[in-house]
């Protein structure tokens, strides 16, 4: 796999990150329970996180001017999402949390695919290590979803 391919694939789960974190973002500010607002709250900021490794990851093979590359930091990405997505009021908990498990699930899929791709092993380590978070994090969502 080249550079250029590895990038395209980093750049693939920065958006799906991003995606994460305006969903669990949302999720915190339209539910009710303090318990899963809080859980919601550190799924976003872990997202954050995970933007920021493969951000640096992008750069360090010499990318940083592909779509997603270069634009994770900038507050305006994730403004109209809030604005357009963002409910009238407290929306009901299994919504809420059906759309989480959604979102989680995609990401589930589009690491388990990147995965698959012929990473450098560096590369591998920091996708794999993400992976793994999300998994339980999916994990998680679905046994919340079980009891809302």
């Amino acid at each position: 796999m080249n550079n250029n391919e590895v990038i395209s694939t980093l750049d693939n789960l920065i958006e799906t990150c991003r995606r994460g974190q305006d969903v669990f973002r949302n999720a915190a500010e339209s539910i009710q329970n303090s318990e899963f607002r809080r859980l919601f709250n550190i799924f976003s900021q872990q997202r954050a996180q995970f933007m920021t490794e493969l951000q640096s990851e992008v750069h360090r093979l010499g990318g940083g001017t592909m779509k997603g590359s270069g634009s994770v930091a900038q507050p305006n990405n994730m403004v109209p999402f809030n604005n357009a997505a963002r409910p009238s009021g407290v929306r009901d908990e299994a919504s809420v949390i059906g759309e989480c498990q959604r979102e989680e699930e995609a990401a589930v899929n589009d690491y388990q695919e990147a995965l698959k791709a012929d990473l450098p092993l560096d590369v591998q380590y920091v996708v794999k290590r993400q992976y793994m978070d999300i998994k339980d994090a999916y994990d998680r969502i679905r046994i919340l979803q079980r009891a809302a």
